[in-house]
């Protein structure tokens, strides 16, 4: 019998863990090579893990519910004996105890950190922390140092994470019902004898903080007439993202009207041909893909992110296109380097990872990476919005709904009064690092592609 423990997979460049959401095969069953085996959750998308390997899966190791880091076992499979079916996981049982015994062992022949405990500042949060046996990644580090969240404060808000770690969700939640800096006890020692009482000179006498205000809640009324709802799990990260990215950047959008008549005359003309020659819609959205990715190489400093006091620009062109499930909820997969494809294979992307993600087919790769992200709200009959940049990127680009107006056309023999499409493009940007004149003149841009489209373009 050869066991081989199954990892939990890397699933993208920032995914340092997963959540078990639901195991699709039990014990003493066999997994065939690239069968799924249990569906996991990450901050970016649900997915399904498959086995790299055929055998029997023997021993389940992370329970769902848990919260287990990259890299770490989560079962174990047996890839010999594969016809047999019956459970041999007594050995495994035996070492795992025997490691769980040397880890305690080690663990109360260490020092107690407590003794060391004290109310100091947090350190530099560029890499993932691990302070008087607890972990912190950068992210955590990052709202307790905005927060004004001491070390020993930090210790002691309690962590859902593995292992007893600190969460983005249990900072926020501790924040929620932080009325003031917690009182911090000191470890257990001996008392010191008092000194006797004196009245500190005005000088010595220490300065005391006063507390922050209580920030009310506005109290919500709820009768039998309605309903509660309760949010899943990808509606709660969706808005904690929003409100992340709303307290991170100070949004300013730029608006432009876009008369895109020879693009909407152009599609009309190859749909049915392209439909029947290649059995997939054309659509307006590579379209625009195609005009947001021009632009970004004539404007390099829209497809940028911020870190600290830091601006870093990217070389890559990976435009993010929100897709909206059937749930209600939105989506965000990525094309990597769209600046690289003709129309064709802009269309044919899209068109993937659209069908992917209203089926929850998408992998983390495909959320990954994302520079530039553009929302098509004229799917839904909006003439325009003013979107929420999608962090860590700098701006996002909504597109409106295509309506006929009247407009005055110019000729060699004069001004007319015709019939035209057009379209309003809307784009919000991060004011710290993108000023009015570059989101301007970017927006601008992608509209000056669009009215410039060429209507003898072949696909």
């Amino acid at each position: 019998m050869a066991l081989v423990e199954m990892l939990m997979p890397k699933m993208g460049e920032s995914i340092i863990e997963g959540t078990v959401l639901k195991w699709l095969k039990k014990v003493g069953e066999r997994i065939e090579e690239e069968e799924s085996v249990l569906e996991v959750a990450t901050d970016k998308v649900d997915t399904e893990i498959p086995a790299l390997q055929p055998g029997i899966l023997r021993e389940i190791l992370a329970q769902e519910g848990d919260v287990v880091a990259v890299g770490k076992a989560i079962a174990i499979i047996d890839t010999e004996n594969t016809e047999d079916a019956v459970t041999q996981d007594a050995p495994v049982q035996e070492n795992t105890s025997e490691a769980i015994s040397s880890e305690l062992s080690e663990a109360a022949s260490l020092p107690n950190p407590a003794l060391t405990q004290t109310n100091s500042p947090l350190p530099a949060a560029s890499t993932n922390t691990t302070i008087l046996g607890r972990f912190y990644s950068p992210l955590v580090m990052n709202i307790a140092r905005e927060e004004g969240i001491p070390m020993a404060e930090l210790d002691q808000v309690p962590g859902t994470g593995l292992e007893g770690r600190v969460t983005k969700n249990d900072i926020f939640a501790y924040l929620e019902n932080r009325t003031s800096p917690a009182a911090i006890s000191p470890p257990d020692m001996a008392s010191p004898v008092p000194a006797p009482a004196t009245s500190p000179s005005p000088v010595e006498a220490p300065a005391i903080a006063k507390p922050a205000p209580a920030i009310s809640k506005p109290t919500v009324s709820v009768s039998g007439s309605n309903e509660i709802i309760e949010m899943d799990r990808m509606r709660k990260m969706i808005a904690q993202r929003m409100v992340d990215s709303k307290r991170i950047s100070p949004h300013v959008t730029s608006f432009v009207e876009a008369d895109v008549t020879n693009m909407v005359n152009w599609r009309n003309k190859m749909k049915e041909v392209y439909k029947k020659r290649e059995g997939e819609n054309l659509t307006f959205t590579p379209i625009f893909i195609e005009a947001v990715a021009k632009a970004i190489r004539d404007f390099p400093m829209i497809n940028v992110s911020v870190e600290g006091d830091s601006i870093i620009k990217k070389r890559d062109v990976n435009i993010g296109l929100a897709v909206a499930l059937p749930t209600g909820n939105l989506i965000v997969p990525v094309i990597k380097n769209a600046d690289q494809m003709n129309l064709n294979g802009l269309t044919k992307k899209v068109n993937d990872l659209a069908n992917r993600a209203r089926i929850n087919k998408l992998s983390p790769a495909d959320l990954s990476d994302g520079t530039y992200t553009i929302s098509n709200v004229g799917s839904f009959g909006n003439i325009m919005g003013t979107p929420i940049i999608n962090q860590p990127q700098v701006a996002i680009m909504a597109l409106g709904a295509i309506k006929k107006k009247p407009a005055v056309i110019e000729t060699l023999e004069g001004d007319l009064i015709g019939i035209r499409h057009f379209m309003f493009l809307s784009h919000s940007y991060d004011h710290r690092v993108v000023d009015g004149s570059l989101g301007g003149m970017f927006v601008k841009r992608v509209a000056d592609y669009l009215e410039g489209f060429d209507i003898n373009t072949s696909i």
